[in-house]
């Protein structure tokens, strides 16, 4: 680290380990730009789950560094984490804050109920009593439906064929 003296001004610059940039701040070693493309290319675990959604797609999780520690979350969370003013405190919090889950609160305080009939309609939990509802399928369940085509103009659409080794002929390779 060396400090660089220009006109009235002192500057501390520092040279970054991956692409040896001059710059004036490092993280981890390295300048902004190489630290975000290390950031965005670390993998998350087998069997993660986004920190406040609980999203296990792998493709759409990625490792956010959060509270001090590492920790997976989906595109959306995090993308959402960026725009919070103050950050919240507590993990919880956390996932109060940008929870997608509508239902939870009424949104309707303060304003006139339009409906003819006014009656709760968030009683109990619905999507978890769908389970239940539904028949298991059984083997005796399945149908196999087969019908003849009355033209075969279809032979010639899927066949075995050998395998190609050159591509080129031998008089033209040489």
């Amino acid at each position: 680290m060396e400090i660089l003296v220009r006109p009235g001004i002192q500057v501390t610059s520092c040279i970054c380990e991956v692409c040896s940039a001059q710059v004036s701040e490092l993280r981890r070693g390295r300048c902004w730009g190489c630290y975000a493309r290390w950031v965005d290319d670390r993998p998350v675990g087998m069997g993660a789950k986004c920190t406040t959604c609980n999203e296990k797609r792998r493709r759409f999780l990625k490792s956010v560094e959060l509270f001090g520690a590492w920790k997976p979350m989906c595109f959306n969370c995090a993308g959402q984490l960026l725009d919070l003013d103050p950050m919240p405190p507590t993990i919880l919090a956390l996932k109060e804050a940008i929870s997608r889950e509508r239902r939870k609160r009424d949104r309707r305080i303060g304003k006139v109920d339009s409906r003819v009939f006014r009656y709760e309609r968030r009683v109990g939990e619905r999507r978890n009593d769908r389970v239940g509802d539904c028949p298991a399928v059984d083997d005796d369940m399945i149908i196999e439906v087969s019908y003849e085509v009355a033209n075969d103009d279809f032979d010639d659409l899927t066949q075995i064929r050998e395998l190609v080794h050159d591509l080129r002929p031998a008089e033209l390779a040489g």
